[in-house]
């Protein structure tokens, strides 16, 4: 993936713009700088692990990885709309922006490696929640903004064997591996929880980092 310019000068560069709308869509209302550039950091990163060209067409193809792009969100049709003097006006915009700025050019990643986020709706819908009926862990208590309780769903891996004596066909089932959750906290900022899977699910299930 190309890094557009990050030139302070003129309009901005698409690319720019659309990771800064994103972040700025998908933030809270805290409008915390840290909490958008860990979400532009985790949008370049998916987008580059998935191996697109620009971000533009990962959003365009994988429309349901950030919902702000196509779902009326207002935050980020402002900043998609939002003239360069009005972008200036705007402190928390300004950030948005800096914040795209600062994961084009690899800047401090505030989500500590995270491929993964969640707002409020983790607390909201939290039975039903697809990520905590997968299982949930906090590496750091104070990740947990929403106070909502660790979820563990126990996978054990088996494999059966049979053997062949005089005869008689007996049958062995061995444990091949377990592991109780599949996401762990990385950051907590604003109202945004970020989150990577477990090494130990990966490793034991070659799972994808980015999946």
């Amino acid at each position: 993936m190309t890094s557009p310019s990050t030139e302070n000068t003129g309009d901005l560069d698409p690319e720019i713009r659309l990771l800064a709308a994103i972040a700025y869509g998908e933030s809270s209302t805290s409008d915390m700088y840290e909490e958008m550039a860990a979400l532009a950091s985790i949008m370049l990163r998916q987008s580059k692990a998935r191996g697109y060209s620009s971000l533009a067409s990962f959003t365009s193809q994988e429309k349901s990885f950030s919902f702000v792009v196509a779902d009326g969100n207002q935050r980020y049709k402002r900043l998609m709309r939002a003239t360069a003097a009005q972008i200036e006006k705007s402190i928390a915009m300004t950030d948005a922006v800096r914040a795209a700025k600062n994961a084009f050019s690899g800047g401090p990643d505030y989500s500590n490696g995270a491929y993964f986020w969640d707002g409020a709706d983790i607390k909201s819908n939290y039975a039903n929640h697809f990520k905590v009926r997968h299982g949930i862990k906090f590496i750091n208590p104070t990740h947990n903004i929403y106070s909502i309780k660790e979820s563990t769903k126990l996978i054990i891996k088996s494999r059966t064997t049979k053997t062949k004596v005089d005869g008689k066909i007996t049958k062995k089932t061995e444990e091949v591996y377990r592991y109780d959750h599949v996401y762990e906290s990385t950051a907590a900022y604003g109202g945004t929880i970020f989150w990577k899977n477990s090494d130990d699910y990966m490793k034991l299930t070659g799972a994808k980092a980015y999946r």
